[in-house]
């Protein structure tokens, strides 16, 4: 490119692409306008030579015993007098060689005329002649009886031709030095025309208040910046949902806060009151480590919930070996589970086993079949009667290497009502009177997003009473599992 800029600029751009091939065919333009001069500059006294040279011939004359003589009367000498510009020579030769009239040294054509060819048919060529160059043309002329054709030349040097070609050079060129810069200044005007619309969108998007998310107008702009527009469009609705989620997500985090904080509060003031005893000392030092608990619960789920959903693009992945991962948090759960007297079970492949890793982060991963395994063992009873089963299985399907986790119980299940709507923050199944967040689910479904799986969820016994719970989560393969 000819303008080279730091920093690309679009019209600079356009205007180099439209400026570069005009500066550059210019001097071929020139070139070619040489050629096409000097072709019509030889036309006309190229004629001339021809019309010459066959006056010439006329005045070839064979006498007795076919002898060729050349005689110029002095009317045709005005035909080879020289002008101002230019010298005109002539030579006639005959087929024996000798010099009948005119230059001796004017050097001949190259081959005699080959056989069929037309005597009378005069030849062009470039010479020179006493170290000017001169435009020849000859003639051969055939004399019967004769030993050989006579040869018939006039040269003239070429001073009007270059004059001619280089008056038609400046004719056409000429103008050119004016137009060129009328171009450039026009291309100039007609860039900032076509660039004006840009930078009108520019002003108005740059005069928007902050809180404006609505769609740019695509009807102003040109046709060729609509896709652009539309493109924005679409990321200020998508980053105006965004908006909305995230401040109706912090209204819900606010408001699940306020209650273990607002008991934290009650209890500390009922520690305060005179005439506390002992007993209801420990009763709300109890009290305000349950709700500080459930506050850090809470505060760790919402961390962990946006941690998920604002790092899709620097999720940090590596192989991770699911059932190592699975068995690891079965493992961290038992404890709680005998707390609870719940029956926690796994069932699948050992550690290691071939064809269970996958690409992800591991600490997203485990958190996911934590907040799994926590779901079913908080929301299933467990009773010396009936006592509660919580089972964690991978299946592998060997035909398309899908993979699945699922975390069953024999809980009271899930209505099918609410299957979809569990997995919105905060969001709890009625009926329930279980201490939670609501924020399990949601980041297990986000966690799997992020992983490329889907999560769903159904009875565990269809037809049963109670029927349970059974959360799937399903990697990609396509493998139908049960």
């Amino acid at each position: 490119m000819i303008f080279q800029r730091t920093q690309r600029s679009l019209f600079g751009e356009i205007l180099d692409w439209m400026l570069t091939p005009l500066l550059l065919l210019w001097p071929v333009s020139l070139a070619l306008t040489w050629l096409v001069a000097q072709n019509l500059a030889n036309k006309p006294f190229d004629r001339a030579l021809i019309y010459n040279v066959q006056a010439l011939a006329q005045l070839i004359q064979v006498g007795p015993g076919s002898r060729v003589r050349f005689s110029l009367p002095q009317q045709a000498r005005g035909l080879l007098r020289a002008d101002d510009a230019d010298s005109v020579y002539y030579q006639v030769r005959s087929g024996s060689g000798d010099l009948l009239s005119g230059e001796r040294d004017l050097p001949a054509p190259q081959r005699d005329p080959a056989p069929g060819e037309r005597a009378d048919e005069p030849h062009l060529r470039d010479a020179e002649f006493h170290g000017l160059p001169v435009r020849v043309a000859s003639l051969w002329v055939p004399i019967e009886g004769a030993p050989g054709p006579v040869l018939v030349q006039v040269a003239e040097t070429r001073e009007k031709r270059s004059v001619l070609a280089a008056e038609i050079i400046k004719g056409v060129m000429l103008p050119q030095f004016a137009i060129l810069p009328l171009t450039v200044l026009l291309v100039w005007l007609a860039l900032v025309r076509g660039i004006k619309s840009l930078s009108e969108l520019e002003e108005r998007i740059r005069k928007r208040p902050p809180d404006d998310l609505s769609p740019l107008d695509e009807h102003t702009v040109p046709q060729e910046v609509a896709p652009l527009v539309a493109s924005v469009n679409d990321l200020l609705t998508r980053l105006k949902d965004s908006i909305a989620t995230q401040k109706r997500f912090l209204a819900d985090a606010a408001h699940q806060l306020k209650t273990p904080l607002a008991g934290l509060r009650m209890q500390a003031d009922l520690a305060q009151r005179e005439g506390t005893t002992a007993e209801d000392l420990k009763q709300s030092l109890r009290q305000i480590s349950r709700a500080s608990v459930r506050a850090t619960h809470t505060v760790n789920q919402l961390l962990a919930l946006a941690r998920a959903e604002g790092g899709g693009a620097a999720l940090t992945r590596q192989p991770c070996d699911l059932v190592q991962l699975i068995v690891d948090v079965v493992r961290e759960a038992v404890p709680r589970a005998l707390e609870r007297r719940i029956d926690l079970g796994y069932e699948g492949p050992d550690p290691g086993a071939p064809d269970f890793t996958r690409q992800g982060n591991p600490t997203l991963l485990k958190e996911m079949v934590r907040n799994l395994v926590d779901n079913a063992m908080i929301y299933t009873p467990s009773t010396p009667e009936r006592p509660g089963v919580v089972t964690v299985r991978v299946l592998a399907d060997a035909a398309s290497h899908a993979l699945a986790v699922q975390v069953e119980d024999n809980g009271p299940g899930i209505a099918a009502s609410e299957r979809e709507r569990v997995f919105e923050p905060f969001y709890r199944a009625l009926g329930t009177n279980v201490d939670g967040s609501g924020l399990g689910l949601p980041l297990v479904r986000e966690i799997a997003r992020q992983h490329g799986a889907q999560v769903d969820v159904a009875d565990a016994r269809p037809g049963q009473q109670p029927p349970g719970a059974l959360f799937t989560v399903r990697f990609p393969g396509g493998a139908t599992l049960p």
